[in-house]
């Protein structure tokens, strides 16, 4: 089984573009956990927060792949939970930094920023300049991790095209 990891700033479309992947793929998604979390917690989030979002994306990551045909498609990974911490807290927790280098993955499939940012109380960063500066983020992990990966871009039909033509070549790598 190959693991796909879609990857991008706050409403770049990569929950969107993995429900859709995993629809075409005739597989299954590992929704983004954060949201999940959050939408339960009666608090603002705070810095332990971060490792319980990690534990419970891997374990739905765990619990989804064994419905997975072929292809696991992952609305975003640890490195995510990474960004985030290391952006808020100037530190981010050795356990996430262990299963970062623990975790195998195929490919990554990075949003960019050219979609309207949509208004959501799990989102922070609206202003452009942070928009860019979170992309160029992602695109360093993207690439530094030696994995293929694959910008998307443009509407919902072109992201969708784009990713997979990328995932069909790897599948046939």
């Amino acid at each position: 089984m190959k693991k796909i990891v879609v990857i991008g700033p706050e409403s770049t479309g990569k929950s969107t573009l993995s429900e859709q992947l995993a629809h075409h793929l005739h597989t299954v998604w590992v929704p983004e956990y954060a949201r999940t979390y959050l939408d339960q917690l009666n608090r603002p989030y705070e810095e332990a927060d971060l490792l319980a979002i990690a534990r419970g994306q891997l374990a739905s990551e765990d619990a989804l792949a064994p419905q997975a045909r072929e292809l696991l498609i992952c609305d975003t990974d640890l490195y995510v939970i990474k960004v985030w911490s290391e952006h808020k807290y100037n530190t981010c927790h050795p356990w996430i930094l262990e299963q970062i280098a623990q975790r195998h993955y195929d490919m990554y499939i990075l949003t960019n920023i050219d979609v309207p940012w949509v208004p959501d109380p799990q989102r922070e960063h609206p202003q452009p300049e942070m928009r860019a500066y979170f992309f160029r983020i992602y695109l360093d992990i993207v690439i530094q991790s030696g994995l293929p990966w694959v910008l998307v871009q443009g509407d919902p039909a072109q992201r969708l095209h784009t990713a997979l033509q990328a995932i069909h070549t790897l599948k046939n790598a």
